[in-house]
């Protein structure tokens, strides 16, 4: 009760403070904060890329990323790590994201430690990346966000992430590293560190597609594959990971063949927070999830989500010190 009071709390007070008054602000309507434009009185880090990582986990598949270089970022002081999946999209200069310019804005606060971003986009089934996607969606999104495997988790940890190392040094500390993502990026970001929170164990969640998009019935070929539906269910019946996760989403969120976007993820929270209460009731020792969610008025879209960045990354890495 206290979690969702603080979550409510944030919510109401990051609205008020963006709102020229109530009854002029519209449903969905999320103006960014300052926190997250260009601020031409600091320095800026540097956004290399895009380029492209050909993945043998997902052989036949050609994919862009950029990296993210803090102002003052020395290879003899690992910087944090936040991974963005829809790198295309998370760096939009003119989107909803924009998060080079936020970790810009919070590394000189002092805010947040000093933060390496990668931001990937999915594969796509090419030799090379298509330059006439822009911001779009390779074709090869669906089988690497939605599935409840691990064949992600490897294809970042075990591939993408070391040729990343070769130039820049980075925490190996779980606790030190966040993944996010919006949408289907989202779950996929969830998954990650569901599968390897010896890894990742700080989740930014917005807009999540915790639904049966990769749902697929069984056929004589091959068995019932399931969809991120599912999770709820594995939450509920799995021993606690020790994850840290924000979740957003909107009221006016889809409502579709894949089930209702909303729902599922209030069905998350509700299944993370009766985790943590059966294990308190019952004396299991251990990890418990870190749990906190901001609901809106939105459509499925970026915008709350990117309003509540800073506030995010404040929330992720709260006990840490600049540098930490």
């Amino acid at each position: 009760m206290k979690a969702m009071f603080h979550a409510l709390a944030l919510a109401a007070a990051l609205m008020t403070a963006n709102a020229a008054s109530a009854q002029e602000r519209k449903p969905g309507d999320y103006p960014l904060t300052a926190e997250s434009l260009a601020n031409p009185a600091i320095a800026h880090g540097e956004l290399k890329g895009p380029f492209e990582f050909r993945s043998k986990v997902f052989a036949g598949t050609v994919r862009r990323y950029w990296i993210y270089v803090p102002v003052g970022y020395s290879a003899a002081r690992p910087a944090n790590l936040l991974v963005f999946q829809d790198g295309q999209r998370a760096t939009n200069p003119n989107g909803s994201l924009r998060i080079q310019n936020v970790l810009d804005n919070l590394i000189a606060k002092g805010d947040i430690p000093q933060t390496i971003g990668v931001f990937v986009t999915p594969g796509n089934l090419s030799e090379h990346y298509p330059d006439t996607l822009g911001f779009g969606n390779p074709d090869h999104r669906a089988p690497e966000y939605d599935a409840l495997n691990d064949n992600y988790a490897r294809m970042l940890i075990d591939e993408l992430l070391p040729e990343v190392a070769k130039s820049y040094k980075f925490s190996s500390d779980p606790t030190h590293r966040a993944i996010g993502g919006t949408s289907s990026g989202a779950i996929c970001a969830w998954t990650v560190a569901w599968n390897r929170p010896d890894a990742f164990r700080n989740v930014i969640s917005m807009i999540g597609s915790y639904t049966s998009i990769g749902y697929q019935p069984a056929t004589a070929d091959h068995p019932l594959i399931p969809g991120g539906d599912l999770y709820p269910g594995l939450i509920r019946k799995s021993s606690i990971r020790p994850i840290r996760i924000f979740l957003q989403d909107g009221s006016g969120d889809l409502d579709n063949e894949h089930g209702n976007w909303f729902l599922a993820n209030q069905q998350m929270v509700a299944a993370l927070n009766w985790a943590n209460a059966n294990a308190d009731k019952n004396g299991v020792p251990g990890a418990r999830y870190d749990v906190k969610f901001v609901w809106g008025d939105g459509a499925h879209s970026d915008a709350h989500g990117g309003m509540l960045l800073p506030e995010i990354l404040r929330w992720i890495w709260r006990e840490q010190k600049p540098g930490g």
